[in-house]
């Protein structure tokens, strides 16, 4: 195991671009089998465990924890050296469009700030072409990938209700944690929905309320593996369950909730069999004369050297965009458009989640007495898309659908959490601002909604002709554009939650958009891009087959957001982590075979 350079005559396994849900797993599942993996990661190193500042106070840093351009979700939050913009790495955008790349540039990427929801994709998020006509099926099927769905949820612990609902899968029985209890304001949101016809049932997310029983789990994931059960059930025994103190953005240095930092790496370096480098920005994946990869060239950020490492087995997870970037830049002779591109798709169908919002003030909250309001830090409750029949009949105007995002009531005071009293007290101060403070705290309920993006031909990446950064790569170039479809859909979402609000008895605050210009998120504000390197059963409309192992070079894989084919209301990353691991059975499987 080492933790920086490594020797360029070392030939590995496998080299894995990118430490983030995908990286992460196919590290921690090759190097548990018995493979030599590099371990390659853009950002810097980064320890949960030593890093969190999880039992500080917002009053206890710069400007209250308050957001800035270095840090957009408050001073607190885990990013290290990431976000919208990145010194020295720009990318540009096509003219009409404004496109936002959220890059994370630290060991663990997004799986440290992220919001832990993990919602199953179900079948028709499989097959959306098949059920409207719109987009383009998977390869494979909700039953291919459920079993890995149910080993991801164990091994990274997800907590969650047993709601099986239309598009809207269970578990199997024992595999969730049990859902924590709803809070006051989840309560009250779910009464008065009932009667609009919107359920309201409990969460998914990766975060564990008991702890993980070591002694079972990892010989039920890893059956036979005694290596995998010892690294694994000793990472398990170092997990806590969540104390229900701090918010998961912050990262969590008691390894509760799942980042790919404190729950797939550690134990990965554990079996010896891991090289890990960070501070490494791979140009491309080079090839041999027979067009197979045979390694990976990069740069080492902290010497600004040109490195070659060798490998008979290269896996992508450097996040959607860069894993495209990383192939567009992969030219070569036999290969002049680019790696794995034969298609001509890398890049292109580019898609984010819909996102819409709106908040209210609800006087049934005001003035309640202290209570209880712990909890984990995301929500304990949500709402499913439940309109799949009327879309379907044409009644909606948009052919996919939400789920939606929202809480409220009396939490840790937080970035500018005080702000909306301006608007209530006309100007109190002194003892009467404090009153209204107490009246008013705790009385205001938020709703997002997350929704489908059917993929198009105008929403893509490319290489900038003409900018590179200053390691001189050439960079991304976006073109975006929303359809109709998540035009209207935003619309609906503003509007349901319009008709939630008033039912409750409250103000909406804001305007409720008739325009969905208006409504709708910019493309990439909520940070879940998929595509770019879509899977199919086809290599002349697809970059990658089933198991998102390249058509045009079968010793490359990629396991990050590229290979989406659609990209369905459910946060993608448990569906990441569920890809990469059937990813890495079958490249063991392959590997057994000597088919690869």
């Amino acid at each position: 195991m080492s933790n920086g350079s490594v020797k360029s005559h070392t030939e590995y396994d496998a080299i894995v671009v990118g430490s983030g849900a995908g990286g992460g797993m196919a590290a921690y599942q090759l190097s548990v089998n018995g493979l030599k993996v590099l371990l390659l990661e853009a950002g810097r190193s980064y320890d949960p465990v030593r890093e969190t500042p999880m039992f500080k106070l917002p009053r206890e840093a710069p400007l209250r924890g308050s957001g800035s351009r270095e840090k957009p979700f408050g001073f607190y939050d885990a990013t290290v050296d990431g976000g919208w913009e990145v010194p020295g790495e720009p990318y540009t955008n096509a003219p009409g469009t404004d496109f936002r790349w959220w890059r994370a540039r630290m060991l663990g990427g997004r799986t440290n700030h992220w919001g832990r929801i993990a919602l199953r994709m179900g079948e028709y998020d499989f097959k959306p072409k098949s059920r409207d006509g719109l987009g383009a099926d998977w390869p494979l099927e909700y039953k291919d990938l459920a079993p890995y769905y149910d080993k991801t949820e164990m091994l990274i612990g997800v907590y969650g209700g047993d709601d099986d609902m239309e598009n809207t899968p269970r578990s199997s029985p024992g595999v969730l944690h049990p859902a924590p209890a709803p809070r006051a304001a989840e309560l009250l949101t779910k009464k008065h929905a009932a009667p609009l016809g919107v359920p309201v049932i409990p969460a998914h997310l990766a975060i564990m309320t008991r702890r993980q029983d070591a002694d079972t789990l990892p010989k039920k994931l890893h059956p036979g593996n005694k290596l995998a059960q010892k690294v694994l059930g000793d990472s398990m025994r170092s997990r806590q369950a969540c104390f229900y103190a701090t918010p998961c953005g912050w990262g969590c240095s008691i390894k509760a909730n799942f980042q790919s930092t404190t729950v797939l790496i550690p134990p990965a370096l554990a079996t010896g069999n891991v090289d890990l480098v960070p501070d490494a920005m791979v140009r491309e994946v080079t090839v041999d004369k027979n067009g197979l990869a045979n390694g990976v060239s990069y740069i080492d950020k902290r010497t600004r050297t040109d490195r070659h490492v060798k490998a008979k087995i290269v896996v992508l997870a450097a996040s959607a965009a860069e894993t495209a970037r990383i192939l567009l830049n992969s030219k070569s002779a036999q290969f002049p458009q680019g790696l794995s591109n034969s298609s001509g798709l890398v890049g292109k169908y580019l898609m984010d989640t819909v996102g819409a919002g709106i908040g209210g003030q609800i006087p049934a909250l005001e003035s309640l007495p202290p209570h209880n309001n712990d909890g984990a830090s995301g929500m304990h409750m949500y709402m499913p898309w439940w309109l799949y029949k009327e879309q379907l009949a044409g009644k909606l105007g948009f052919a996919r659908g939400y789920h939606i995002e929202f809480g409220g009531g009396k939490d840790m005071p937080g970035n500018g959490s005080m702000n909306f009293l301006e608007n209530l007290t006309e100007g109190a101060y002194g003892k009467r601002y404090k009153e209204a403070a107490r009246r008013y705290y705790g009385s205001h309920v938020w709703f997002d909604g997350r929704g489908e993006m059917i993929p198009n031909e105008d929403s893509y990446c490319e290489l900038d002709p003409e900018v590179v950064d200053q390691w001189g790569i050439p960079v991304l170039r976006f073109h975006w554009k929303w359809s109709d479809h998540e035009l209207k859909q935003a619309v609906h979402m503003q509007q349901t939650f319009a008709q939630i609000i008033e039912a409750m008895g409250g103000k909406v605050g804001g305007t409720v958009q008739t325009d969905g210009n208006k409504a709708i998120a910019k493309g990439g504000q909520i940070i879940h891009e998929v595509g770019t390197c879509r899977m199919g059963s086809d290599p002349k409309t697809s970059v990658l087959n089933a198991h998102c192992q390249s058509w045009d070079v079968k010793n490359l894989f990629v396991t990050d957001g590229a290979p989406f084919v659609s990209n369905a209301d459910k946060n993608p990353t448990l569906s990441i982590l569920a890809l990469a691991w059937r990813t890495t059975d079958y490249i063991l499987d392959q590997l057994h075979k000597r088919e690869i």
